[in-house]
């Protein structure tokens, strides 16, 4: 009778595991692919190179052992990076033992996880007390949530290897309990719309899927019904928390910030950090829950998104910095890899995406980095090619757009000009500004935050007071600002009521591209209307782009164009005085932070400033009067701990009540530092004009050293392509068809 017993439960135990085992992995990696994985290792070499990565790290990890410390510090600290390293590995670690059939890894995963589930119930919220919403293992809920969505895939690897006791103690000690953490016991993390509140949807969504637990993921999906969140509280970056009548949860997170066109309204920096958990997440529901159709929700957003965020970068791969953005974050970070695979994956194979997966080196160890892996060594690949592209803002595709203009004559030119919304939180005060890249090479700068990531000494890694005092600030930006005051008085509140609207974005002639639009909430009574242009004239060697920004107010104003030139003055032709001692140019609305260098007029009619970038050179020349004031401005006043980049800025200042910026650049020459030879180092662009101004037309001359004129003429209320216009300038009439026209005089 015993030994029918012992019989009996040994069955009952063979068939729970093999339950197990055939519920699992089922999350990223699912039973198929992990056979499809092992026919083929050995046969696709970008899938061996990532496999064999993987080992060596996790390999090297196990050989230090467990840690698992008492949460104490801020980023960057010990304990931060050491939990941090923890998920990483455990996620890897996951994998290798599906792959690779070696219980080493599970064993490790396991005995980690033991030992969080020992640690969890005891720890109370982080003892740094600077976050909105404080984690227990990391200062801040969103590191608590990165570290559920990683350690979820881990727990989904292993779960065939553990015993039900061991599963229930997991449960009942960290998952089930960090989910609850998370979403109902932190509501302002979890129940906003926000990157940090994607995070959080999908840990809890990731670990309900683990566990089939129904309630979970609908928290996971639709956020807690009836949450009572705090009116006016504010987040670390002094992003309202509460907003009435809001949706919460992952598809209200995939809803709201996405525009049509694949946009996140934060930018390209923080659209790249919440890609990894959409589209995991997503793959986890296709894989679990196929009737979520995740990767069809509004019309395939999150497969637009990553072809967006592609799109999104200079011709190395470096994200814009639009809004807060660390500069030098690009395509190579493990969420971009990620989201190339499964957005190829569950796409339609776009073989563009196997040349951006091939310059990235490294593939997902699940069945989508199989996918490209195997078609990369088909040869299936072709050339991600980046085009003139406008991106529509806003869940609607109604809130403004970032208009990007790409030429490829000579070095790559590529201009950038946000005429955008707000972008929650994170964004910046900086309606129709604009930065410019030549090849990899930033020209003209968007200044990007003030933090140090992970910087430990640096505020512990998080956001330093500048970025609200300095980047935030319009004057941080190439764009105008009045009487030294941010658009919208820099008030979060006021700027998340309103967009930038684009006038027009016409690219059908790739010699004369055209960007153009506009703002009137920015400053009360007055109306900004900017437009770009990005000439290719034969003629010219190197494409120019003309900047028109127009200004009408209801009452004269001091108003300031700055342009965040970067390299060493060449020269100018101008006179100036450059100050023997430092003050700042202002007292607020980040002027306090720039030196004031040197001052100069213009008498010529144009001001022209020179100088060199990486071996090529740039001339911004100016349409001036006598009245305006040049300036030479350098960041770092009121900067007592060098928390920002010491980079100069020329600013053109005029008081005026109507007024027009009329400016182009033009990159031209070259220098080797090995020959030591300069080639055309002098503009071909002499003088730079207003020619005419009214409400309805606006129109510049560019005249050029050998005597040719460019004529630009702009219909200012009517932009349809169709429309006839004709204006007399100077006895001269000018007749043209469309929104804008350039005319050559020779």
């Amino acid at each position: 009778m015993v030994y029918l017993k012992n019989i009996i439960c040994f069955c009952s135990f063979f068939l729970a595991v093999q339950v197990m085992s055939q519920e699992h992995p089922n999350l990223i990696l699912t039973q198929q692919g992990v056979q499809d994985i092992k026919k083929a290792l050995g046969n696709v070499p970008l899938f061996d190179a990532s496999l064999s990565e993987a080992k060596k790290f996790v390999d090297a990890q196990i050989a230090e052992g467990i840690q698992v410390p008492i949460p104490k510090d801020m980023a960057g600290g010990y304990t931060h990076e050491r939990h941090k390293l923890n998920y990483l590995t455990m996620q890897k670690a996951g994998v290798l033992f599906q792959i690779l059939n070696d219980n080493t890894y599970a064993i490790y995963v396991r005995d980690m996880l033991m030992a969080y589930a020992k640690m969890y119930p005891n720890l109370p919220r982080h003892p740094e007390e600077r976050s909105y919403s404080r984690g227990k293992l990391f200062w801040q809920c969103l590191n608590d949530a990165n570290w559920l969505v990683y350690t979820s895939q881990a727990y989904d690897c292993i779960y065939p290897f553990l015993t039900k006791k061991e599963v229930r103690y997991l449960e009942t000690n960290v998952f089930r309990p960090m989910a609850d953490f998370l979403s109902i016991e932190t509501p302002q993390f979890f129940n906003r719309i926000h990157n940090h509140s994607t995070w959080g949807n999908v840990a809890v969504g990731m670990i309900g899927l683990v566990m089939q637990d129904d309630a979970l993921i609908s928290r996971a999906l639709y956020g807690i019904p009836n949450a009572q969140l705090e009116k006016g509280a504010k987040d670390n970056d002094g992003g309202d928390i509460f907003i009435e009548g809001q949706k919460a949860g992952f598809l209200a997170n995939l809803e709201e910030p996405f525009s049509p066109d694949g946009y996140y309204t934060e930018g390209p920096y923080y659209q790249r950090y919440a890609m990894y958990p959409f589209m995991i997440f997503a793959e986890a529901l296709q894989n679990v829950k196929p009737e979520i159709a995740p990767f069809q929700y509004k019309d395939s957003v999150l497969l637009k998104g990553v072809e967006a965020l592609l799109n999104l970068t200079d011709a190395d791969g470096e994200f814009f910095a639009l809004n807060d953005a660390q500069k030098g974050m690009s395509i190579f970070s493990g969420s971009l890899v990620s989201a190339v695979n499964i957005a190829y994956y569950y796409g339609n194979r776009n073989p563009s995406l196997l040349s951006v997966a091939q310059s990235q080196g490294r593939v997902q160890l699940d069945q989508t980095g199989l996918a490209v892996a195997t078609d990369v060594a088909l040869g299936k690949a072709k050339p991600f090619v980046k085009t003139s592209l406008l991106l529509t803002d806003g869940a609607n595709g109604d809130q403004g757009a970032i208009a990007i203009l790409r030429s490829n004559k000579g070095t790559p030119l590529t201009l950038v000009m946000k005429n955008a919304a707000q972008g929650l939180s994170h964004g910046h005060y900086d309606k129709l500004s604009f930065s410019l890249f030549q090849g990899g090479n930033e020209i003209i700068q968007d200044y990007g935050l003030a933090r140090f990531v992970n910087i430990e000494q640096k505020n512990g890694g998080g956001y330093l007071k500048e970025n609200k005092t300095w980047a935030k600030q319009t004057i941080a930006h190439n764009t105008v600002v009045q009487d030294e005051i941010s658009h919208f008085n820099g008030d979060y509140s006021i700027g998340s009521q309103y967009h930038s609207d684009m006038y027009v974005f016409d690219t059908s002639n790739p010699d004369i591209q055209i960007a153009s639009a506009k703002e009137n909430n920015a400053y009360s009574g007055t109306a900004l209307h900017r437009t770009m242009v990005m000439i290719n004239e034969p003629t010219l060697k190197q494409p120019i782009i003309l900047d028109i920004m127009r200004v009408k107010a209801k009452a004269a104003h001091q108003f300031d164009m700055p342009f965040y030139y970067l390299g060493q003055i060449i020269s100018t032709n101008f006179e100036y005085t450059k100050s023997s001692t430092l003050s700042p140019l202002g007292k607020a609305h980040g002027y306090q932070h720039l030196w004031l260098e040197g001052q100069g007029t213009s008498t010529s009619g144009s001001a022209q400033l020179t100088w060199r970038n990486s071996n090529t050179f740039f001339t911004l020349t100016t349409a001036t009067t006598k009245n305006d004031d040049l300036l030479f401005a350098r960041i770092g006043a009121n900067d007592p701990e060098y928390n920002l980049r010491p980079d100069p800025t020329f600013i053109v200042r005029k008081q005026a009540q109507e007024t027009v910026f009329a400016s182009v650049i033009e990159p031209h020459g070259s220098y080797s530092t090995v020959s030591e030879l300069a080639q055309d180092i002098f503009t071909s662009v002499k003088m730079v004009g207003v020619l005419y101004n009214t409400e309805a037309y606006t129109a510049v001359k560019i005249q050029l050293k050998s005597e040719k004129e460019f004529i630009f003429l702009m219909a200012n209320t009517d932009a349809s392509s169709n429309k006839k216009h004709t204006v007399k300038i100077n006895n001269t009439t000018f007749t043209w068809t469309g929104v804008g026209d350039l005319q050559i005089q020779e």
